[in-house]
């Protein structure tokens, strides 16, 4: 069973015009196939940790239940990579609507989703939430802070549910949707709302993570890095306030800025 988030791996390191033998601290990788009913649904690679949260995040961000009691039984089978899903509804909508493209239009903009579960899943915010322009600043500090896999590593993402004042929940994750996916699972088991939350993340914004954000209904998210030009189209759209390059003390913000104050 893989149950550590890192692992010490000998390597060679080139410094100052020599090779040294040494030791680095790697990220661990982890499939996990879920089960849905007894049918294969989905494969997701990601960091060994939180498990059921991120299971169940990723069933709610793709539209399979909407909530936790829509679940009968979740068990995790860590040794051989495999979370088993007893719905009380008996079927899963087709594969196909998971994964075919689709181009649609609303409230007379053009909408582009990659694929057509997106439709029914992504959520126009609702969210009347501001925040200073310091508090950007101090919660992506923060959470990179508590991310101690990423300083020993450099190999994860970092995601966060916050307040305008603090930090509420962090997880980190190889990939970019799982980390997202364990803050929804874990405000779902827990029953903690989540459209007064500001999301703030480490990597880019791209359309698939502003679509995600959509998805849990956050109308700020707070990224580290870039944006796409897509999800910026999206998070106007969509009536999300999307904040990139936060660094130092700078930031830019590229839709909807009326929810920045200073």
């Amino acid at each position: 069973m893989v149950n550590k988030l890192s692992l010490k791996q000998k390597i060679v390191k080139y410094t100052n015009g020599i090779l040294l033998e040494t030791e680095d601290e790697i990220v661990t990788e982890f499939p996990l196939t879920v089960y849905i009913n007894g049918e294969e649904f989905a494969t997701m690679v990601c960091s060994p940790t939180h498990f059921e949260e991120m299971v169940i995040g990723f069933l709610a961000s793709e539209g399979v239940i909407r909530f936790k009691d829509e679940i009968k039984e979740l068990q995790i089978d860590e040794d051989r990579g495999f979370a088993y899903v007893e719905l009380y509804t008996v079927t899963v909508k087709n594969q196909q609507y998971f994964s075919k493209r689709f181009i649609g239009s609303c409230c007379g903009k053009s909408r582009q989703f990659y694929f057509q579960n997106d439709v029914q899943t992504a959520k126009t915010s609702m969210s009347k939430k501001i925040i200073k322009a310091e508090h950007c600043i101090r919660l992506m500090n923060d959470m990179q802070e508590a991310s101690y896999v990423f300083r020993n590593t450099g190999g994860v993402h970092n995601a966060a549910l916050a307040t305008e004042e603090e930090l509420v929940v962090c997880r980190s994750d190889i990939g970019r949707h799982n980390a997202i996916d364990k803050l929804y699972g874990y405000c779902l088991l827990n029953s903690i709302p989540v459209r007064d939350k500001i999301l703030v993340f480490s990597g880019r914004i791209s359309s698939e993570i502003l679509t995600k954000a959509a998805k849990i209904g956050v109308g700020i998210i707070l990224s580290k890095s870039a944006p796409t030009d897509l999800a910026i189209k999206l998070a106007d759209d969509l009536n999300i306030t999307a904040v990139g390059f936060i660094r130092g003390s700078t930031f830019n913000v590229y839709s909807h800025p009326e929810r920045i104050t200073k």
